[in-house]
């Protein structure tokens, strides 16, 4: 009998070994996601639709998911989703309509991509075909891409971040681009604690909305992701600063800069690791005031969620990134 229950133990612990293991192999890599969101992307390009377009708006449609808890997060290779109205028909009764025919009907966008017979909001093929077929009616140019986008989103300021994304898609002919590594390289001395929500009393009472990472003059500072440089110059609290924005719809900030590399510019694009700037002790007054307090680096982040851009602490981020380079 104890043999018995031993060898029934035995057998739900195997079971259980391979159904994990299963489940493990069943679970794609980040790499084969990418792979088969390209695969899709090329399938619905045209001379008229590249497919860093479609590439663009999906991983922004994917940003805002991932941030927003009035949006459903979509768990599938493509991410784009359309409102019930948009795809249905707003005079369609039938909200989950997917007949092509009675969508076409009630004047519903949804289509047919895969020739399966259904225009399924579900299915990644009919959603990319259907935004491929929306993009298209505009035209070829960048101007038309915007043109779409302001039609679609009526937000500049989401035509901005998904032009980004395209930009640095059909720059780096990559999807792979969401990596980050630490803003001070690490042949350097520097320290840094988390500082984010400290008191701040230039320019009124505020708080800090970064972290500080102190190091000596002329420390060279690189840009933690892939992205455009989207704002280079003056500020009188964060002195010489620039700004870069990546394809997850966050705001990079690196300020208090003693120097820029001259070699960059406002609407550059950036590779991971590119030296931005070197470490000083900029800002608090006119331009040009510098030594208020010792050098370092004020690293913010900034994320945009499809309404509004708030800043979230930078620390555990740059923890990670820390030890990942060493």
């Amino acid at each position: 009998m104890r043999q018995l229950s031993f060898f029934i133990i035995y057998v739900v612990l195997m079971c259980f070994l391979f159904f994990n293991v299963v489940s493990a192999k069943e679970e794609p890599t980040k790499e084969e996601r990418l792979e088969k969101r390209m695969s899709y992307y090329l399938k619905y390009e045209s001379l008229i639709v590249p497919w860093y377009h479609l590439a663009a708006i999906d991983q922004f449609e994917r940003n805002i998911q991932q941030v927003r808890n009035d949006i459903p997060k979509k768990e599938s290779i493509i991410a784009i989703q359309f409102s019930d109205e948009y795809w249905s028909g707003t005079l369609n009764p039938n909200k989950k309509d997917i007949s092509p025919g009675s969508l076409t009907y009630f004047d519903g966008k949804g289509l047919d991509g895969n020739g399966d017979g259904y225009a399924d909001p579900n299915h990644d093929e009919d959603v990319l075909y259907t935004m491929a077929t929306y993009l298209s009616k505009y035209g070829e140019s960048k101007k038309d891409f915007k043109l779409a986008l302001w039609e679609y989103y009526k937000s500049e300021e989401t035509v901005n971040q998904i032009m980004t994304i395209a930009s640095l898609y059909q720059h780096f002919n990559s999807l792979d681009l969401g990596e980050h590594v630490f803003p001070i390289p690490s042949n350097h001395h520097y320290s840094y604690k988390g500082t984010w929500g400290a008191n701040r009393g230039f320019g009124g009472r505020r708080i800090h909305e970064g972290t500080d990472l102190y190091a000596n003059y002329g420390v060279p500072v690189v840009s933690t992701s892939y992205g455009i440089v989207e704002v280079m110059g003056w500020n009188d609290y964060g002195g010489w600063r620039v700004g870069i924005r990546d394809i997850q719809n966050t705001y990079h900030y690196y300020a208090h800069l003693g120097s820029f590399n001259q070699e960059i510019k406002e609407g550059d694009i950036v590779e991971l690791g590119t030296i931005i700037g070197y470490v000083g002790s900029s800002g608090y007054g006119k331009k040009g005031t510098s030594g208020r307090f010792p050098p370092h680096l004020h690293y913010g982040m900034y994320k945009y969620n499809g309404r509004t851009e708030w800043a979230f602490d930078p620390y555990p981020h740059l923890r990670i990134w820390e030890k990942q380079g060493k």
